[in-house]
């Protein structure tokens, strides 16, 4: 094991923490769960507005509270029980935030779900985290009679974000009470966001709240202050602009394809950007020249890079302000609460597979006790992610399990090969990421079709053939058709760096 940080290399707030028996180190005046957070924010801030669905509704806390309660009773009459499963297939909007909530006052895990994934992708997820009952986009919200509110204990489940693995199969990173509360602290701490009721906070959520980032580090953190969240609910780069003055956004954090698009766009220029205070990216690498462009468009921010996985409940590394121009291309020191180490790091390199261990890494995957064990070992979470540790600064420098990153979406390749090798005109098939100025990679697929096959007949077949099976994200946008074998090394093993190294990619047409 590389060598183990320490918390006198982490530049944040270390006060109030103290290590248990299991050598985790927790913050020690957290709030027992999520419903006690929403039910303070309803007492002390009833008129404040914490929800604005921008071309829709808004709720202020007390609205939140009384419609989110409304949604648990109709949740309970419709025969969902403590600990039971409620998938919420929804947009960003209002009506995604009262599902959320609704499910928390019942009692239930929330299971929060992709909503691009097809068809068969999301009868796997419903069946699998044996969903009570499902919110789908057209119908309405249950509704019913307030009941008992639940108390749930720190460790309890409070939801399942599903996260796709190597084998095609995704799990279901059971979130906890104590993970959920464990992030907001952090993200509190790490980017240094005033705790005091006379500030006004509001965040412009542009990822989706089916992912952590956008759940978990914007919209809870945002209920923890008593802020206002406003929801996108599709990114459009001249809509986010908009709204910044609209509605004072004061925290800004995205992926680094939004903030390319708008620093792109001609109405940065004439957009009064002085209310942000806070801008933060992560859910994919990005580019030192990005960052360098980012200060100047956004010249009140404080800027920061986040780091983390479903299985850290969204943030695990942070990189602040101070570090942010003369270390770009790092992901920053582990939060006050997470402690980070390397697996058999390369003795000359430095490099090994980075490992997390906190408050905030998840309980294991639902239903999935081998998979549990093989990434969650001696209390130590395997990220699958290669990295670097410096002076306490964790630099990640590749990606263990072939994961293609488009524009913050996790593609994994051997998901996409599965679907396209059960095309009858396909031999053998690869899948890497082709580099994009714009969303970072996308998907590119290499494929060797059978004797008598022309690439002509092949691509458009096979990449219809793809969207019936999967995501549209997961589609590949490149294509490229060869006429032998895929390199391989002694064992077998499919060499994929010179294909990602290689010429001639194809275009496929969307």
């Amino acid at each position: 094991m590389g060598t183990q940080t320490t918390a006198e290399q982490y530049p944040f707030d270390t006060s109030g923490i103290a290590a248990g028996a299991d050598g985790i180190r927790r913050y020690t005046d957290l709030p027992v769960n999520l419903v006690r957070v929403l039910l303070a924010q309803a007492a002390t801030r009833a008129e404040s507005t914490a929800i604005v669905e921008l071309g829709g509704g808004e709720l202020t806390y007390g609205q939140l509270w009384e419609r989110a309660m409304r949604v648990a009773g109709g949740l309970r009459d419709a025969g969902v029980g403590t600990g039971d499963r409620v998938a919420v297939q929804l947009p960003n909007g209002v009506d995604w935030v009262l599902a959320f909530w609704g499910a928390q006052l019942a009692g239930a895990i929330v299971v929060p779900m992709n909503t691009r994934l097809a068809p068969a992708e999301a009868d796997f997820i419903l069946a699998d985290c044996g969903a009570a009952h499902v919110v789908r986009p057209g119908e309405p919200l249950p509704d019913g009679e307030p009941g008992e509110l639940p108390d749930p204990a720190h460790t309890d489940v409070a939801a399942l974000f599903y996260t796709s693995g190597t084998t095609g199969r995704p799990k279901g990173a059971m979130t906890t009470h104590e993970n959920f509360l464990s992030n907001i602290e952090s993200v509190l701490r790490c980017r240094e966001l005033s705790r005091d009721r006379a500030v006004r906070h509001a965040t412009l959520i542009s990822v989706p709240l089916f992912h952590v980032t956008g759940c978990n580090s914007q919209f809870l953190t945002q209920v923890a202050l008593g802020g206002t969240s406003v929801l996108m609910p599709r990114f459009d780069a001249t809509a986010f602009l908009a709204a910044i003055p609209e509605h004072g956004i004061t925290l800004l954090t995205s992926v680094p394809t939004i903030y390319e698009l708008v620093l792109r766009h001609s109405a940065l220029a004439t957009t009064d950007v002085s209310t942000v205070r806070t801008l933060s990216y992560g859910g994919a690498p990005i580019a030192p020249e990005l960052v360098q462009r980012l200060g100047p468009a956004f010249p009140n921010a404080r800027l920061g890079n986040g780091f983390g996985l479903s299985e850290t409940s969204a943030l695990a590394t942070f990189l602040p302000h101070e570090y942010a121009g003369t270390h770009a291309d790092a992901v920053g020191f582990p939060t006050p609460v997470n402690d980070v180490r390397l697996d058999r790091p390369d003795p000359v390199t430095g490099v090994g597979e980075l490992l997390v261990r906190g408050p905030n890494v998840v309980a294991g995957y639902w239903g999935d006790p081998a998979r549990t064990a093989g990434t969650f070992v001696d209390g130590w979470l395997h990220t699958g992610d290669l990295a670097t540790i410096t002076d306490g600064i964790v630099r990640i420098v590749d990606r263990a399990k072939d994961m293609i990153n488009r524009g913050g979406e996790n593609v994994y390749s051997v998901e996409v090969e599965n679907a396209l090798a059960e095309h009858p005109d396909v031999l053998e098939v690869a899948v890497v990421g082709v580099p994009d100025p714009v969303m970072g990679e996308k998907v590119g697929a290499v494929v060797l079709p059978r004797p008598g096959v022309t690439a002509e007949q092949l691509v458009p077949a096979l990449c219809g053939f793809a969207r019936e099976r999967l995501a549209d994200f997961k589609c590949p946008q490149f294509v490229r058709v060869i006429d032998g074998p895929l390199p391989r090394n002694a064992g077998g093993k499919v060499l994929k760096a010179p294909l990602r190294d290689a010429e001639g990619w194809v275009a496929v047409p969307r």
